[in-house]
């Protein structure tokens, strides 16, 4: 996989990208990620990268002229590419995208700032607009970061254990279970007797459960999406522990 991230402030990428997972998929060469300054391709004197909006009003404006030539280059360099402007407007971000993008081999980010990016060359050159949710950041470094840690643990064999990825949260529209380590009695409490029983099949079943009363605790909304996705013996077990009539209970009053 290759990241090639557009941006003005390329010193504001370089230690997240070269730590943790993202350091060792890079030195495994299992990903490549390309910086580059949207400045260095300024045509005037004091290479500015944007300027005023038309027409008046706040703020400034991305140029496309330097935006275009950035993007011409890296892709002179590493090929086409799905072309992701990070942006307030665009989709916002999930699991599910973080998938689909990780099934692409070359992603070219383009870090908006200041009031966007001139509407010529996002209509013309851009493939998809992101958003990595309802909020306003300075720029769209940070989002690219997102977007670059989360695809990369999703490519084959970036994480130690394939099983990381699928049992994650998100990973269903659940959130992950409790979890918990050494030592077994931390103050007054200890962790539950279940986890220490070495039955593999009732452990499962134990954080379902507890994944499930979490979801209906903190993110309803995410449970009413994954309602119609549980097997049978899935339901089953619900049912057992009455929590599948309290979330009908819930998808009935949505």
């Amino acid at each position: 996989m290759i990241f090639d991230i557009l941006t003005i402030f390329p010193d504001l990428l370089d230690s997240p990208l070269n730590e943790s997972i993202i350091r060792r998929a890079r030195e495994a060469d299992q990903v490549q990620i390309g910086i580059t300054n949207i400045r260095d391709f300024a045509t005037d004197k004091h290479s500015m990268t944007d300027d005023r909006p038309f027409g008046g009003g706040e703020g400034m404006v991305m140029k496309p002229e330097p935006l275009t030539a950035a993007l011409e280059s890296v892709k002179a360099k590493n090929g086409p590419g799905r072309v992701i402007l990070l942006s307030p407007q665009g989709r916002q971000y999930n699991q599910a995208i973080a998938l689909e993008l990780s099934r692409q081999k070359h992603l070219i980010l383009i870090c908006g700032r200041y009031e966007g990016v001139d509407e010529r060359f996002r209509a013309e050159s851009v493939d998809d607009e992101i958003s990595i949710g309802d909020y306003i950041l300075t720029g769209g470094e940070l989002a690219a970061m997102v977007i670059v840690d989360s695809v990369t643990r999703l490519l084959p064999g970036v994480l130690g254990c394939s099983d990381s990825a699928e049992k994650d949260t998100f990973s269903r529209q659940l959130l992950k279970h409790p979890q918990y380590t050494r030592p077994r009695k931390f103050g007054e409490s200890e962790i539950p007797e279940i986890l220490l029983s070495g039955d593999h099949a009732k452990i499962e079943q134990y954080r379902f459960l507890e994944s499930v009363r979490r979801t209906m605790k903190r993110r309803p909304d995410l449970l009413l999406k994954e309602f119609g996705s549980f097997s049978k013996a899935e339901v089953k077990f619900l049912k057992k522990h009455q929590l599948y009539s309290r979330i009908k209970e819930l998808l009935e009053g949505q």
